[in-house]
């Protein structure tokens, strides 16, 4: 029988500059280390300034490289909604999606070289692909605990409550406490609350 720890996850994330994305990948790759799961991690794709595009790779249960194809990822967790539909073609059918509904236009939207679609289209692109979905207002949630930056902890909250990924809340909020500056931790621990408490709603 396949132990929690043993079981195989692909993660991609993608997000926009500025958003924390990398520092997110970064987080819930030592929460699986606290937890004995087997990690390898990598940045797929990094922009330096605000606003470019940011995608990396988090792979638990014993693979061998960051590597991750077209249609091979597990779950997705986008941190700006546009980003999110162009990364959909990295999610297997019937993985799962968590999702910013928070838009912050990239900067092809930003330069008028792109139009930036409406949600309900977003959300039907996303159903069509995943199994389960949710989009959340993580920069919203994340200012009303007092940094927008804290809402990519509202969106790994999300995926850790989900019950998809092989470690829980408890593991996120344990590794927030250990890897964090105390100077944002209570920040990020009241920005998991209040994911957790919408996820609930």
């Amino acid at each position: 029988m396949e132990k929690p720890q043993d079981k195989k996850m692909r993660i991609f994330f993608t997000g926009v500059g500025g958003q924390g994305t990398l520092t997110a990948t970064t987080l819930l790759a030592r929460a699986a280390l606290d937890a004995g799961l087997d990690v390898v991690a990598g940045e797929v794709h990094g922009m330096a300034q605000r606003g470019g595009v940011v995608e990396s790779v988090l792979l638990l249960g014993g693979w061998r490289s960051p590597k991750l194809d077209l249609g091979e990822a597990d779950m997705l967790l986008g941190f700006e909604p546009l980003e999110t539909l162009r990364a959909l073609p990295y999610l297997r059918q019937g993985g799962t999606v968590f999702s910013s509904s928070d838009v912050l236009p990239p900067l092809s939207v930003s330069l008028g070289k792109a139009a930036y679609p409406d949600m309900a289209h977003i959300e039907e692109k996303t159903r069509q692909v995943a199994g389960q979905y949710r989009f959340l207002p993580c920069r919203e949630l994340g200012a009303q605990a007092g940094s927008v930056q804290s809402g990519n902890t509202v969106l790994l909250g999300a995926a850790c409550a989900s019950g998809v990924l092989p470690l829980g809340v408890a593991a996120l909020e344990a590794a927030i406490k250990k890897h964090l500056p105390a100077r944002l931790q209570t920040v990020n621990l009241k920005a998991l609350e209040l994911g957790l408490a919408y996820l609930a709603s």
